[in-house]
Protein backbone atom coordinates (compact mmCIF):
# COMPACT_ATOMS: atom_id res chain seq x y z
CA UNK A 1 0.00 0.00 0.00
CA UNK A 2 1.00 3.16 -0.94
CA UNK A 3 2.00 5.87 1.72
CA UNK A 4 -0.59 8.98 1.47
CA UNK A 5 0.68 11.00 -1.14
CA UNK A 6 -2.42 12.71 -2.80
CA UNK A 7 -3.63 11.73 -6.04
CA UNK A 8 -3.63 13.74 -9.18
CA UNK A 9 -7.24 13.54 -10.78
CA UNK A 10 -6.92 14.62 -13.86
CA UNK A 11 -10.99 15.34 -15.82
CA UNK A 12 -10.88 14.71 -19.20
CA UNK A 13 -14.30 16.19 -20.35
CA UNK A 14 -14.91 16.16 -24.18
CA UNK A 15 -12.76 15.29 -26.44
CA UNK A 16 -14.30 13.33 -29.86
CA UNK A 17 -17.31 12.20 -27.98
CA UNK A 18 -19.95 14.20 -28.98
CA UNK A 19 -23.62 14.68 -27.52
CA UNK A 20 -25.67 12.10 -29.87
CA UNK A 21 -22.92 9.75 -27.55
CA UNK A 22 -24.02 11.14 -24.45
CA UNK A 23 -26.09 14.17 -23.67
CA UNK A 24 -23.39 15.70 -20.86
CA UNK A 25 -20.84 15.61 -22.96
CA UNK A 26 -20.09 19.86 -23.34
CA UNK A 27 -20.05 20.66 -26.84
CA UNK A 28 -19.86 24.49 -27.60
CA UNK A 29 -17.27 26.94 -25.42
CA UNK A 30 -20.13 27.68 -22.82
CA UNK A 31 -21.22 24.22 -21.78
CA UNK A 32 -17.16 23.69 -22.28
CA UNK A 33 -16.52 26.05 -19.50
CA UNK A 34 -19.44 24.91 -17.20
CA UNK A 35 -17.98 21.38 -17.09
CA UNK A 36 -14.71 22.62 -16.23
CA UNK A 37 -15.94 24.60 -13.69
CA UNK A 38 -18.23 21.83 -11.90
CA UNK A 39 -14.95 19.55 -12.62
CA UNK A 40 -12.77 21.46 -10.54
CA UNK A 41 -15.61 22.14 -7.80
CA UNK A 42 -15.77 17.96 -7.89
CA UNK A 43 -11.86 17.80 -6.66
CA UNK A 44 -10.43 17.72 -9.98
CA UNK A 45 -6.90 18.98 -9.91
CA UNK A 46 -6.37 19.55 -13.42
CA UNK A 47 -8.77 19.52 -16.80
CA UNK A 48 -7.44 18.94 -20.50
CA UNK A 49 -10.86 19.83 -22.89
CA UNK A 50 -10.67 19.70 -26.66
CA UNK A 51 -12.37 23.09 -28.20
CA UNK A 52 -15.91 23.78 -28.85
CA UNK A 53 -18.12 23.25 -31.93
CA UNK A 54 -18.91 27.10 -31.94
CA UNK A 55 -14.73 27.45 -32.59
CA UNK A 56 -14.12 29.57 -35.93
CA UNK A 57 -10.49 29.21 -35.65
CA UNK A 58 -9.21 26.05 -37.05
CA UNK A 59 -6.44 25.36 -33.82
CA UNK A 60 -9.93 25.75 -31.94
CA UNK A 61 -7.73 29.37 -30.10
CA UNK A 62 -11.35 31.51 -29.86
CA UNK A 63 -12.97 28.80 -27.81
CA UNK A 64 -10.18 28.02 -26.08
CA UNK A 65 -9.70 31.80 -24.73
CA UNK A 66 -13.69 32.17 -24.41
CA UNK A 67 -13.98 28.42 -22.26
CA UNK A 68 -10.76 29.46 -20.28
CA UNK A 69 -10.71 33.43 -19.15
CA UNK A 70 -14.03 32.88 -16.61
CA UNK A 71 -12.79 29.36 -15.13
CA UNK A 72 -9.06 31.36 -14.74
CA UNK A 73 -10.89 34.27 -12.62
CA UNK A 74 -12.86 32.12 -10.81
CA UNK A 75 -9.38 29.32 -10.25
CA UNK A 76 -6.40 31.69 -10.28
CA UNK A 77 -3.62 29.19 -11.10
CA UNK A 78 -5.08 26.08 -12.30
CA UNK A 79 -3.70 23.71 -14.71
CA UNK A 80 -5.64 23.92 -18.53
CA UNK A 81 -4.21 22.45 -21.58
CA UNK A 82 -6.03 21.42 -24.80
CA UNK A 83 -5.55 19.70 -27.65
CA UNK A 84 -3.33 19.25 -30.35
CA UNK A 85 -3.40 19.26 -33.79
CA UNK A 86 -3.27 15.27 -34.96
CA UNK A 87 -0.99 15.89 -38.51
CA UNK A 88 1.45 18.91 -39.56
CA UNK A 89 4.68 20.59 -38.76
CA UNK A 90 4.47 20.98 -34.74
CA UNK A 91 3.92 24.70 -35.64
CA UNK A 92 0.65 23.71 -37.15
CA UNK A 93 -0.23 21.57 -34.24
CA UNK A 94 0.95 23.68 -31.53
CA UNK A 95 0.50 27.59 -32.46
CA UNK A 96 -2.30 27.88 -30.59
CA UNK A 97 -0.17 26.61 -27.32
CA UNK A 98 2.33 29.55 -28.03
CA UNK A 99 -0.47 32.04 -27.73
CA UNK A 100 -2.02 30.72 -24.54
CA UNK A 101 1.31 30.50 -23.15
CA UNK A 102 2.41 33.68 -23.91
CA UNK A 103 -0.80 35.24 -22.53
CA UNK A 104 -0.42 33.42 -19.14
CA UNK A 105 -3.39 31.09 -19.82
CA UNK A 106 -0.81 27.54 -20.17
CA UNK A 107 1.56 26.10 -18.62
CA UNK A 108 1.29 22.41 -20.14
CA UNK A 109 1.89 20.74 -23.46
CA UNK A 110 0.51 17.62 -24.75
CA UNK A 111 2.97 15.17 -26.89
CA UNK A 112 1.97 11.32 -27.78
CA UNK A 113 5.68 9.82 -27.97
CA UNK A 114 4.91 7.27 -30.76
CA UNK A 115 2.73 5.98 -33.89
CA UNK A 116 0.37 4.02 -33.83
CA UNK A 117 -2.70 2.74 -35.46
CA UNK A 118 -6.25 3.81 -34.13
CA UNK A 119 -8.99 1.94 -36.48
CA UNK A 120 -12.70 0.93 -36.66
CA UNK A 121 -13.88 -3.41 -36.98
CA UNK A 122 -16.12 -4.08 -39.99
CA UNK A 123 -19.00 -6.30 -39.46
CA UNK A 124 -17.26 -9.07 -39.68
CA UNK A 125 -14.94 -8.35 -36.69
CA UNK A 126 -11.63 -7.40 -38.86
CA UNK A 127 -9.85 -3.87 -39.04
CA UNK A 128 -11.16 -1.54 -42.12
CA UNK A 129 -8.74 -1.10 -44.72
CA UNK A 130 -7.80 2.56 -43.34
CA UNK A 131 -4.62 4.29 -44.73
CA UNK A 132 -5.11 6.83 -41.53
CA UNK A 133 -2.03 6.60 -39.11
CA UNK A 134 -1.40 7.97 -35.83
CA UNK A 135 2.20 9.49 -36.82
CA UNK A 136 4.55 10.85 -34.31
CA UNK A 137 8.16 10.04 -35.77
CA UNK A 138 11.02 11.00 -33.69
CA UNK A 139 12.03 14.31 -35.43
CA UNK A 140 8.19 15.67 -34.78
CA UNK A 141 8.62 14.19 -30.82
CA UNK A 142 12.50 15.86 -30.85
CA UNK A 143 10.86 19.29 -32.04
CA UNK A 144 7.72 19.13 -29.55
CA UNK A 145 9.93 18.73 -26.83
CA UNK A 146 11.98 21.71 -27.79
CA UNK A 147 8.60 23.60 -27.86
CA UNK A 148 7.84 22.68 -24.79
CA UNK A 149 11.34 23.40 -23.83
CA UNK A 150 10.96 26.96 -25.37
CA UNK A 151 7.70 27.91 -23.94
CA UNK A 152 8.81 26.34 -20.55
CA UNK A 153 5.91 24.21 -20.82
CA UNK A 154 5.30 20.96 -18.57
CA UNK A 155 4.97 17.69 -20.97
CA UNK A 156 2.00 15.21 -20.51
CA UNK A 157 2.33 12.31 -22.04
CA UNK A 158 -0.59 9.73 -23.51
CA UNK A 159 1.51 6.04 -23.45
CA UNK A 160 -0.81 4.45 -26.31
CA UNK A 161 1.76 1.44 -26.61
CA UNK A 162 5.29 0.23 -24.75
CA UNK A 163 7.17 2.27 -27.81
CA UNK A 164 5.74 5.23 -26.60
CA UNK A 165 7.38 4.50 -22.90
CA UNK A 166 10.58 3.46 -23.82
CA UNK A 167 10.67 7.15 -25.62
CA UNK A 168 9.60 8.81 -22.76
CA UNK A 169 11.89 7.44 -20.43
CA UNK A 170 14.76 7.79 -22.74
CA UNK A 171 14.26 11.63 -22.48
CA UNK A 172 13.78 11.37 -18.51
CA UNK A 173 16.94 9.45 -18.22
CA UNK A 174 19.14 12.00 -20.76
CA UNK A 175 17.63 14.69 -18.37
CA UNK A 176 15.76 16.28 -21.50
CA UNK A 177 12.58 16.42 -20.47
CA UNK A 178 10.65 19.62 -19.57
CA UNK A 179 9.94 20.23 -15.32
CA UNK A 180 6.58 18.83 -14.09
CA UNK A 181 6.11 16.55 -16.86
CA UNK A 182 3.97 12.83 -16.09
CA UNK A 183 2.70 10.38 -17.98
CA UNK A 184 -0.68 8.85 -18.50
CA UNK A 185 -1.00 4.79 -19.41
CA UNK A 186 -3.81 4.52 -22.24
CA UNK A 187 -5.32 1.00 -21.58
CA UNK A 188 -7.72 -0.26 -24.23
CA UNK A 189 -10.60 -0.51 -22.57
CA UNK A 190 -13.12 -1.72 -25.18
CA UNK A 191 -11.04 -0.79 -27.50
CA UNK A 192 -10.38 2.83 -28.47
CA UNK A 193 -11.54 6.20 -28.38
CA UNK A 194 -15.30 6.97 -26.73
CA UNK A 195 -17.91 7.67 -29.24
CA UNK A 196 -15.88 8.07 -32.31
CA UNK A 197 -17.71 4.49 -33.17
CA UNK A 198 -20.16 1.73 -31.28
CA UNK A 199 -18.48 -0.06 -28.60
CA UNK A 200 -17.94 -3.25 -30.59
CA UNK A 201 -16.61 -1.64 -33.73
CA UNK A 202 -13.79 -0.29 -32.12
CA UNK A 203 -10.42 -1.82 -32.73
CA UNK A 204 -8.58 -2.44 -29.44
CA UNK A 205 -5.07 -1.14 -29.24
CA UNK A 206 -2.21 -1.11 -26.58
CA UNK A 207 -2.73 -3.12 -23.61
CA UNK A 208 -6.02 -3.94 -21.83
CA UNK A 209 -7.29 -2.67 -18.22
CA UNK A 210 -5.86 -5.15 -15.55
CA UNK A 211 -3.39 -5.64 -12.80
CA UNK A 212 -0.74 -7.44 -15.11
CA UNK A 213 -0.70 -4.92 -17.89
CA UNK A 214 -0.45 -2.04 -15.87
CA UNK A 215 2.88 -4.05 -14.02
CA UNK A 216 4.23 -4.74 -17.61
CA UNK A 217 4.57 -1.01 -17.97
CA UNK A 218 5.76 -0.27 -14.45
CA UNK A 219 7.97 -2.87 -15.10
CA UNK A 220 9.39 -1.33 -18.02
CA UNK A 221 9.63 1.88 -16.15
CA UNK A 222 11.62 0.37 -12.76
CA UNK A 223 14.39 3.33 -11.94
CA UNK A 224 12.18 6.00 -13.52
CA UNK A 225 10.65 8.30 -11.36
CA UNK A 226 7.59 10.22 -13.80
CA UNK A 227 4.58 10.64 -11.70
CA UNK A 228 2.44 8.11 -14.12
CA UNK A 229 -1.39 7.45 -14.03
CA UNK A 230 -4.11 5.31 -15.76
CA UNK A 231 -6.62 5.82 -18.27
CA UNK A 232 -9.13 3.28 -19.88
CA UNK A 233 -10.06 3.92 -23.49
CA UNK A 234 -14.23 3.12 -23.99
CA UNK A 235 -14.54 1.94 -20.31
CA UNK A 236 -15.07 2.73 -17.21
CA UNK A 237 -11.81 3.80 -15.31
CA UNK A 238 -13.54 3.15 -11.99
CA UNK A 239 -15.69 0.48 -12.88
CA UNK A 240 -13.27 -2.07 -14.40
CA UNK A 241 -11.04 -1.98 -11.23
CA UNK A 242 -7.93 -0.07 -12.95
CA UNK A 243 -7.94 2.96 -11.38
CA UNK A 244 -7.68 1.45 -7.70
CA UNK A 245 -5.07 -1.20 -8.74
CA UNK A 246 -2.93 2.20 -10.24
CA UNK A 247 -4.30 3.86 -6.46
CA UNK A 248 -2.89 1.05 -4.11
CA UNK A 249 0.29 1.17 -6.32
CA UNK A 250 0.73 4.81 -6.07
CA UNK A 251 -0.54 6.09 -9.33
CA UNK A 252 -2.91 8.78 -10.68
CA UNK A 253 -5.86 8.86 -12.40
CA UNK A 254 -6.91 10.11 -15.90
CA UNK A 255 -11.53 10.05 -15.99
CA UNK A 256 -13.95 11.86 -17.83
CA UNK A 257 -15.97 11.81 -21.04
CA UNK A 258 -13.54 11.68 -23.48
CA UNK A 259 -12.90 8.02 -22.17
CA UNK A 260 -15.11 7.01 -20.52
CA UNK A 261 -18.20 4.64 -22.14
CA UNK A 262 -19.65 2.59 -19.41
CA UNK A 263 -23.54 1.21 -18.50
CA UNK A 264 -24.96 4.61 -17.55
CA UNK A 265 -24.63 7.93 -19.45
CA UNK A 266 -22.75 9.66 -16.44
CA UNK A 267 -21.34 13.74 -16.49
CA UNK A 268 -17.47 14.81 -15.64
CA UNK A 269 -19.01 15.70 -12.67
CA UNK A 270 -19.88 12.44 -11.08
CA UNK A 271 -16.90 11.00 -13.22
CA UNK A 272 -14.89 12.78 -10.86
CA UNK A 273 -16.36 12.49 -7.89
CA UNK A 274 -16.36 8.37 -8.35
CA UNK A 275 -12.50 8.99 -8.09
CA UNK A 276 -12.60 11.29 -4.85
CA UNK A 277 -14.73 8.53 -3.87
CA UNK A 278 -12.34 6.08 -4.10
CA UNK A 279 -9.47 7.83 -3.15
CA UNK A 280 -10.91 8.72 0.59
CA UNK A 281 -11.62 4.46 0.06
CA UNK A 282 -7.56 3.87 -0.32
CA UNK A 283 -6.65 6.69 2.15
CA UNK A 284 -4.51 8.33 -0.38
CA UNK A 285 -6.36 12.32 -0.50
CA UNK A 286 -7.03 14.14 -3.83
CA UNK A 287 -4.53 16.44 -4.74
CA UNK A 288 -6.61 20.30 -4.90
CA UNK A 289 -6.21 22.27 -8.10
CA UNK A 290 -4.16 24.67 -6.26
CA UNK A 291 -1.32 22.80 -5.24
CA UNK A 292 -0.63 20.88 -8.51
CA UNK A 293 1.93 22.80 -9.96
CA UNK A 294 4.09 22.90 -6.72
CA UNK A 295 3.10 19.08 -6.46
CA UNK A 296 4.63 18.19 -10.15
CA UNK A 297 7.48 20.62 -9.82
CA UNK A 298 5.83 22.83 -12.99
CA UNK A 299 8.33 26.32 -13.57
CA UNK A 300 7.49 29.14 -12.31
CA UNK A 301 7.44 31.23 -14.89
CA UNK A 302 4.04 31.26 -15.48
CA UNK A 303 2.36 31.76 -12.45
CA UNK A 304 1.31 35.25 -12.35
CA UNK A 305 -2.40 33.90 -12.19
CA UNK A 306 -1.40 32.22 -8.92
CA UNK A 307 -2.10 35.03 -6.84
Amino acid sequence: MPDDKPVLIEAVINGVANPEFNPHVPSNSEEIRDDILACFEAGASMVHNHAGNDAKDPSGLDSYLASWAPVLERFPGAILYPTIGSSGSVGERFGHLSVLAERGMLRVGAIDAGSTNLGVRDEEGVPLPSESVYANSYAYIAEAIAFCHQYELATTFAIFEPTFLHTVIAYHRAGRLPRGSWLKFYFGGAGGYAGSAPRERLMAFGLPPTPKALDAYLEIMEGCDMPWGVSACGADVVGCGIARTALERGGHVHVGLEMYEGERQATNRELVEEVVSLCKEVGRPPLPWNETAEFLGFSKSLTQTDS
